[in-house]
């Protein structure tokens, strides 16, 4: 079985053929936030990707473009994405 964080790393890197990915499953750090929450599972990403596809894109378009990507995704349980986007030879903190 193909993890969600398997299949968010395939469909950025085939959308944005990044030069730098990682897709970080943060979910056991929410633990406890919803009486029914235990941190187990694929509810909370992280995504950092260095792509060219970014360059002269808004920092909202970029945004835009990984959410609408991940649409169905979110739309089937993923409850939070963060997103930390950059283009070649932009700062980053990560």
């Amino acid at each position: 079985m193909v993890t969600l964080q398997t299949r968010i790393e395939e469909k950025l890197t085939e959308a944005f053929a990044p030069e730098r990915l990682s897709v970080i499953n943060e979910s056991r750090l929410h633990a406890g936030h919803q009486p029914d929450f235990t941190g187990t599972g694929e509810t909370h990403m992280r995504v950092r990707i260095v792509s060219a596809k970014f360059a002269g894109m808004t920092r909202l378009a970029r945004h835009r473009a990984v959410t609408e990507l991940l649409k169905p995704e979110l739309d089937a349980g993923l409850h939070a994405l963060a997103v930390e986007l950059a283009a070649p030879g932009e700062a980053t903190s990560w």
